[in-house]
């Protein structure tokens, strides 16, 4: 029997500690309606790293992370339709939905108590092989390099979801609390739109980078933006940086978290809240989302800053992403003999 190499998750522990184990693991064929993809990149998402270090509770040890996958089609299950062999396809963090709950008749699949997501519930891409439905691949174009389609697939898919949650308008005036590769993608997609974009975040390279990309003011997250906010989109998974977003709205504004996992938001007056602003929490993303993303990544175009590293370096991209080394996003790269 074939074998791949894979990076994968046993036990929980620091970035510094090195959670992830190389392994040589047995060939998976696809059972029915799935397809086995040929990992040619996938991005290393901070939910990658809150999996490793077990701030995120695992659905199920041993398993292989990574939910930002661009490869190849290599075979097909039983009645697949729609996708082919030799095919460049992406997978994201949705993986199945069950298709008939009330969530995913209304177009809210993000949302379906019986989904699964990509290296939490089943393998993901941090792996030569991975093995997905067919129904929760995306097709990408043929002129998408896969290092820079990787981030596309969770930062900037949930990134423009966040803008979706946050309510913002066209033109309206727009914070970003944190500026990894989500928010990245976000201040592109905003800009687009013709919003007025305000970003704060921990590091100065961070703060320039912001501005390079079309931001009006970038500054620190002890510093308030020069006019209040129509909306807000929070990055950084540190409860506090909620309440400094919610005391910059204006009237009616809206903040959306985009964090599965957030440290304890401190206690607030109500007086913040007052005068109909909102908290909201950003859940998942759809297929839809994803499918929207690609598209507006080749009309804008989207571009992000990379850092890549071979598959055996994946500890090392977790220690760069924990340390906040990285400008943009990480991406591991997968070569074969």
């Amino acid at each position: 029997m074939s074998t791949f190499r894979a990076q994968v998750l046993r036990a929980p522990c620091a970035a510094g500690e090195r959670p992830l184990q190389a392994g040589e693991l047995d060939d998976v064929a696809p059972g029915p309606g799935g397809v086995a993809i040929d990992v040619l990149a996938c991005g290393v998402c901070r939910t990658d790293l809150q999996l490793c270090e077990g701030d995120l509770a695992a659905q199920r040890l041993p398993i292989i992370p990574g939910h930002q996958i661009v490869g190849t089609v290599a075979a097909l299950g039983r009645d697949v339709t729609g996708v082919e062999v030799g095919q460049r396809v992406g997978v994201a963090w949705i993986a199945s939905t069950c298709g008939r709950c009330r969530f995913c008749r209304s177009g809210r699949e993000n949302l379906c108590e019986s989904a699964t997501f990509t290296g939490w519930h089943r393998d993901g891409g941090f792996a030569e092989r991975a093995v997905a439905d067919a129904g929760f691949v995306f097709p990408l174009p043929d002129d998408l390099d896969a290092t820079a389609a990787a981030p596309l697939l969770c930062g900037g898919a949930i990134g423009l979801r966040a803008l979706r949650v946050s309510g913002i308008r066209p033109g309206g005036r727009l914070g970003l609390y944190g500026f990894g590769a989500s928010a990245t993608c976000a201040i592109q997609i905003a800009r687009h739109w013709e919003c007025e974009v305000f970003v704060c975040t921990r590091s100065a390279g961070e703060r320039e980078r912001a501005v390079r990309l079309g931001a009006a003011w970038a500054g620190g997250y002890d510093e308030t933006p020069p006019v209040p906010l129509d909306a807000a989109v929070t990055f950084a998974p540190v409860g506090s940086v909620v309440l400094d977003a919610l005391r910059a709205l204006d009237r009616g504004g809206v903040v959306a978290i985009n964090a599965i996992h957030l440290d304890r938001v401190p206690e607030f007056s109500y007086d913040d809240l007052w005068w109909e602003r909102q908290l909201r929490s950003v859940a998942n993303v759809t297929r839809a989302d994803v499918a929207e993303l690609i598209g507006l990544a080749a009309e804008i175009p989207i571009r992000t800053e990379i850092a890549t590293y071979p598959l055996a370096d994946a500890n090392e991209s977790l220690m760069d992403l924990a340390d906040g080394r990285i400008s943009g996003a990480a991406v591991l790269t997968i070569a074969r003999a």
